[in-house]
């Protein structure tokens, strides 16, 4: 890729970017089960439609400076699939008791907009668009607005695509590739993040 493809797909996003005073960078987690080569749905405890968010981390990106100003993080209680699966255990580092004495989907979603209120004019980014997919989901679930609702919301990993030859599949991989150090545990909400949130100040600086 040409340096002057690069600039141009950098000033793209800025574009994007430019009505925006605040970046929210947002990571996931949510129920899951092992997908066996021989497995269908229908056998495993949790069905990839049924999938509920157990953690939101959310790192708040002032666009003027590019520093990081703010997080949120909390664990959301499951309704239709309440026990973790041995695999989301391990998958996550949540435990059980984690998400037991969580709130719900619709109580985490007031608490989030509340915080969001501190840092308005804000859109958001995660890496790839499961995330954005998987609020509408809970949102469907729960019979509420999803989390975000509202706001516009960009795919981090499709910018990562236009700026940089080497694609690694994961989000540590990408991290590691651009010479950043992983911060936390991996496939952790809060922790992911922190790590998108690098990637796209690193992009953007």
């Amino acid at each position: 890729m040409s340096i002057e493809a690069k600039l141009l797909h950098l000033q793209a996003i800025q574009n994007l970017l430019a009505p925006y005073r605040y970046l929210y960078c947002v990571d996931l987690e949510a129920t899951c089960d092992d997908v066996g080569v021989n497995e269908s749905p229908s056998s495993l405890m949790v069905a990839p439609d049924q999938m509920e968010t157990i953690e939101i981390g959310m790192v708040v990106i002032d666009l003027e400076s590019l520093e990081i100003v703010d997080e949120f993080q909390r664990f959301v209680r499951p309704r239709i699939n309440p026990t973790l699966t041995d695999f989301c255990k391990k998958l996550t580092s949540i435990q059980q008791a984690d998400v037991d004495g969580a709130r719900t989907y619709q109580e985490i979603g007031g608490e989030l907009r509340s915080f969001a209120a501190r840092y308005p004019n804000a859109a958001w980014a995660s890496w790839g668009d499961y995330d954005a997919r998987q609020l509408e989901r809970d949102a469907g679930f729960a019979e509420c607005p999803s989390m975000l609702e509202g706001l516009p919301h960009f795919n981090a990993r499709k910018w990562h695509a236009g700026l940089y030859d080497y694609r690694p599949k994961g989000l540590k991989q990408t991290v590691e590739s651009m010479g950043l150090v992983w911060q936390g545990t991996y496939h952790r909400g809060i922790d992911d993040a922190r790590n998108v949130a690098s990637i796209v100040m690193e992009m953007l600086g």
